[in-house]
């Protein structure tokens, strides 16, 4: 491996564990094959640290020399001790068969050999280090207080990011929806996640107006998007005026006198970004190393080097980002993931996701991924990062991606500085330090969390870096936990309520896109029989059960691309807890035909309100911010709940367990009674939640 053009391979940790992946991978793809397949490890001193080997590749070795490695039977020894049972090919390809010197290698496989092996022994660059004692500058000082965080203004991670849809029972507008079955299947792929937009896509009014004939007219409450109090997230990879400004007076011979002096590889940093910013990667810095030109793409190496030794993991993936730097096949990785019918979006939710569909080679995934986050290279190296290691959990561990059809990295990466924060205990800011600063090795384990729903807890190792740590007494179901009455037996995997667990989960399930099984089928029995489904603004019309089949993969991607209009993982799961209960009507024949266009967004705001009502005749918790007369409720100054609850639903009913008298499926159920005139208001009904 490359180590100057991978960076992950400094971490020898995740060097180790991909080792274990590859022979786990090898175990369960290696079978009614004959032989036994040979894995070559290749010692070098770079594994060295400080002269002695890692624990890492100590705890390996030794479990390889037992015999035993994750279940797998294998054999440890030298690469001599193997030849004589081993299967030799011989690469005579490679020789100059034209020139007839078939034992020669070709010339052009020759200088390429020379090129690679050149590069792990260049020269090392010392422009950055002076050997001059330093000395008091109160105008450098200055300059160097000017330039202090570039690298971190360039971050678009947003924890603290509030989104919220005001649901306002007294107006009686009914939002111009969008009639998915008017779009083209480039539209339906190609639309960003966009949940408020002044400027609506345009729709044929006289097809919306068809649509809303068919509602009930005794339905006087509708939802509406209040705009004027959403944050809008704008990414460049432009400088901005004020910024120009400045620096103005920042002379490049100061900047590059700053860089001699500095001893700390964050201030490098900074003031390499701003280089770059200003000047570009390749202009010329007018100093000489042994006779060749510097450049600050020079410069900018030396300092990537330097971190990559010290593991200074998040100015790692900032210089390597800059650097135009790609992870180890990413193209297979992505490949990998779309083979196996997965979609993927990068970018920041909402307004920035780009969805790759198929393969791609590694220049343009890697420049399309650094397009979708703009100037924040940071991010970008860890979209890279994330896609390797998701492709390495679904070629061992498939069944964790069941019932995922689209991974959104950008909300993924929200998601795990979330848990971060909540972890840490700290403010967003801090968390997506942590998490740019996290080593790759432990970026894959709380990866791994994140996917699998495990908990974890975090313990400290030194100089600022954390390891994720498992927390097995508290493990809670890897699956959807939205289950009906045949999945009942599944309700034994998950522990007693904990305050948050239910949020926490929702807010998982919600950012993997993660739904219950045969979800999609479910839904397209409803959409059989109404006249649409409207979610978010969005409405799935009835002529798409004409058009597809239950089980087709292009109809759940039409439903998929409705629900990631919901910014919100934890209400986007309440909308699908909704969906689900709603099947049940179809499924149990409680009415041949259920109406006209249902409104997914009204039933779990209904659903809301009555669970508010249940909690002030009895008291509950939720009496401390919303359970409280209307009239009486405390909002913030932007509008949101002050328990901090998305979409104008009550944090507490969001940390509701999904089953019980007070869970979230009985209020559902109560909001479709209530909604749904079809539903008999007398006599026996079956009903496998209440």
């Amino acid at each position: 491996m490359d180590m100057n053009e991978y960076y992950t391979s400094y971490d020898l940790a995740l060097l180790a564990d991909k080792l274990m992946t590859h022979i786990a991978f090898l175990t369960m793809s290696w079978r009614n094959l004959l032989g036994r397949p040979t894995v070559t490890i290749l010692a070098s001193q770079h594994y060295l640290e400080n002269g002695k080997i890692p624990l890492a590749m100590i705890t390996t070795m030794k479990k390889l020399k037992s015999g035993y490695i994750n279940g797998t039977r294998v054999t440890l020894g030298n690469l001599s001790e193997f030849l004589n049972t081993s299967s030799i090919t011989n690469l005579s390809f490679l020789g100059c068969h034209e020139d007839g010197v078939p034992d020669k290698l070709n010339p052009q496989v020759y200088h390429y050999l020379e090129e690679h092996l050149q590069k792990s022994l260049c020269h090392k660059s010392t422009l950055l280090t002076s050997n001059t004692p330093r000395r008091p500058n109160r105008h450098l000082l200055r300059r160097r207080m000017s330039v202090k965080g570039a690298v971190k203004k360039t971050r678009s991670i947003n924890v603290d990011a509030l989104h919220i849809w005001i649901w306002d029972p007294n107006s009686s507008k009914i939002n111009s929806a969008e009639i998915l079955g008017m779009e083209s299947n480039e539209t339906l792929e190609r639309r960003g996640s966009i949940f408020f937009s002044q400027t609506s896509d345009a729709v044929d009014n006289s097809s919306a107006g068809d649509l809303k004939s068919h509602q009930s007219s005794d339905k006087g409450t509708h939802l509406e998007r209040k705009t004027d109090v959403v944050p809008i997230i704008s990414i460049s990879r432009h400088r901005t005026q004020s910024e120009s400004q400045q620096y103005a007076d920042t002379e490049i011979e100061e900047l590059f006198a700053m860089l001699r002096e500095s001893e700390s590889l964050d201030e490098q940093g900074d003031i390499l970004q701003f280089l770059v910013a200003s000047k570009g990667l390749d202009s010329n810095t007018d100093m000489l190393e042994n006779g060749r030109v510097v450049t600050v793409r020079d410069l900018l190496k030396g300092l990537y080097e330097k971190a990559c030794q010290q593991k200074m993991w998040g100015l790692v993936r900032h210089t390597a980002g800059m650097l135009g730097k790609r992870v180890e096949d990413l193209a297979k990785s992505v490949t990998d993931l779309l083979v196996r019918q997965k979609q993927i979006t990068v970018g920041m939710p909402p307004n920035n996701e780009h969805t790759i569909t198929a393969p791609l080679p590694e220049s343009e995934l890697r420049l399309l991924i650094h397009e979708a986050y703009g100037q924040d290279d940071s991010t970008a190296m860890l979209t890279q990062e994330l896609l390797v290691y998701l492709a390495m959990f679904i070629r061992t561990e498939p069944h964790l991606f069941m019932e995922m059809l689209r991974l959104r990295i950008g909300l993924i990466i929200q998601v795990m500085a979330t848990e971060l924060s909540r972890t840490l205990i700290c403010d967003g800011d801090e968390a997506s330090e942590h998490l740019l600063n996290l080593s790759p090795f432990e970026m894959k384990n709380l990866l791994y969390h994140i996917i699998s729903g495990k908990e974890f807890a975090i313990s400290s190792v030194g100089r600022g870096n954390f390891s994720i740590i498992s927390n097995k007494s508290s493990r809670i179901s890897k699956k959807s936990h939205i289950s009906l009455a045949a999945d009942n037996a599944s309700d034994d995997l998950i522990e007693p309520d904990r305050q948050g667990q239910w949020l926490r989960r929702r807010r998982l399930d919600g950012a993997l896109n993660r739904v219950p099984r045969d979800f999609y089928p479910r839904v397209w029995k409803v959409l059989e029989r109404c006249h649409g489904i409207d979610i978010a603004g969005k409405v799935l019309p009835q002529c798409l059960t004409q058009e597809m089949t239950p089980g087709e993969l292009k109809f759940a991607l039409a439903v998929e691309t409705v629900l990631n209009t919901i910014p919100q993982p934890e209400y986007r799961q309440l909308i699908v807890e909704a969906l689900m209960v709603l099947t049940l009507v179809a499924e149990y024949n409680v009415a041949p035909f259920l109406g006209g266009v249902i409104q997914i967004e009204y039933l779990v705001h209904r659903a809301n309100e009555l669970f508010l009502s249940d909690q002030m005749s009895c008291d509950g918790d939720a009496t401390l911010c919303c359970a409280k007369p209307r009239e009486q409720r405390e909002t913030t100054n932007a509008g949101g709940l002050l328990c901090g609850g998305a979409a104008y639903i009550c944090q507490h009913f969001y940390d509701s367990a999904p089953s019980g008298a007070y869970g979230t499926m009985t209020y559902l159920t109560r909001a479709i009674a209530i909604y749904l005139d079809c539903v008999p208001k007398s006599g026996e009904l079956e009903c496998s939640i209440c």
